[in-house]
């Protein structure tokens, strides 16, 4: 494997780490404690065309490979995991999902203003009663002529409430079960779609999660992704690239977590000496490095293969897996660091923590992931 950086992907990544610290950094603590929406950022971001990084040109986006985009995500999400969530999806689940499976009329009406960041789309397929289980899908879609009619509620949906496109998974054939399940773009202010208050959450404050609701929501039939029945194909084939984003959003945030105790240590004095002298947080040190280091080649490898279009759920569920967990410890690790200061706004690193507890949960628990993996490597010949 090779481990050097293209020109174009170093570019990618010094001009994402540039727009972070100058652009995202000053207001995410403030933003944080809001949980207030970076409008102006995400617009930014688009027009930059860090909104849709793996859309071919033709389609709006910036052509790039999924190596560059894992770069760019770390970078964004080192200062605010909020925008990285907001970034992801519109890149990993929507804008991706729509290339490869939308019809020629989908990516030019929806695809090329996605991909440029003129609007920003949502993922909807996690329902009350379907999480884990995607395949209990109750929102139903009902062929009338020209359109189909949506009824039924979505749970935890990000960039719900500020989101002009929507690509919803409900079900056409309930006989069929998973087969009968088919997915949709739904823009907002379509009648009988609406959305229910902004959810108020433990972290990525600064990213918007709501419910969505459809009641009698007539869309047109050409809004159809993919073909009936394909729905929940499309739903995990899309995830898989998610997990990719959000390992790279983990790896942000435990990479953030790990700087900030390093420059603590070197602050901080006891007993007569900087902290940082002393082997037992040498070792945290080490051992956060360690669990950097190795997240990353997990998520590269991944996205190598991505990239070299071969096969690679199982190193997306690894990657995704692995970087949630030591995003968690890593943030738990600066906050024993800085000891009471970490328990506080001012040291960032409490935000740390919030922020990396959620990837072991959205886009697949750590516990989907072991049982995608796990099957992998049953079905190994």
């Amino acid at each position: 494997m090779e481990f050097n950086f293209t020109e174009e992907q170093l570019m990618i990544q010094e001009s994402a780490r540039d727009f972070a610290q100058n652009e995202i950094a000053p207001s995410a603590v403030q933003r944080d404690i809001n949980a207030e929406f970076p409008y102006e950022i995400v617009k930014k971001l688009g027009e930059l065309g860090f909104m849709g990084m793996m859309v071919p040109p033709e389609f709006g986006g910036a052509g790039l490979d999924t190596i560059s985009y894992v770069l760019a995500m770390i970078e964004i999400s080192k200062v605010d995991a909020s925008v990285g969530v907001i970034m992801s999806v519109n890149n990993s689940l929507v804008c991706y999902g729509l290339e490869k499976y939308g019809s020629p009329y989908i990516k030019e009406k929806y695809l090329i203003p996605l991909a440029k960041g003129e609007k920003l789309g949502a993922f909807a397929l996690s329902e009350p009663e379907a999480g884990s289980d995607a395949t209990k899908q109750k929102t139903t879609a009902d062929k009338d002529g020209d359109y189909y009619v949506l009824n039924g509620i979505k749970n935890w949906i990000t960039n719900g409430t500020t989101a002009d496109y929507v690509l919803v998974m409900a079900t056409t054939d309930k006989s069929k079960g998973h087969k009968g399940i088919s997915t949709f773009v739904v823009e907002r202010g379509y009648e009988g779609f609406g959305h229910g208050v902004k959810e108020d959450k433990l972290g990525i404050r600064s990213s918007d999660t709501c419910s969505l609701t459809f009641e009698n929501c007539r869309v047109p039939a050409q809004n159809l992704v993919w073909e009936e029945g394909k729905g929940f194909n499309f739903a995990m084939n899309t995830l898989n690239g998610g997990r990719i984003g959000i390992a790279a959003q983990a790896i942000g945030i435990a990479e953030a977590s790990l700087e900030a105790a390093l420059k603590y240590s070197k602050q901080r004095k006891a007993f007569g000496q900087e902290i940082s002298n002393f082997q037992a947080i040498q070792f945290k040190l080490a051992d956060m490095a360690v669990k950097v280091d190795a997240a990353k080649l997990l998520t590269l490898k991944a996205a190598a293969l991505k990239d070299a279009d071969k096969p690679y759920y199982k190193e997306a569920a690894m990657a995704k897996l692995y970087a949630s967990k030591i995003a968690v410890e890593c943030a738990l690790e600066a906050i024993q660091i800085h000891g009471g200061y970490g328990y506080v706004r001012e040291y960032l690193v409490e935000r740390y923590l919030r922020d990396a507890k959620i990837t072991e949960i959205y886009e697949g628990t750590s516990e989907i992931q072991r049982i995608v993996i796990a099957r992998a490597l049953l079905d190994q010949k």
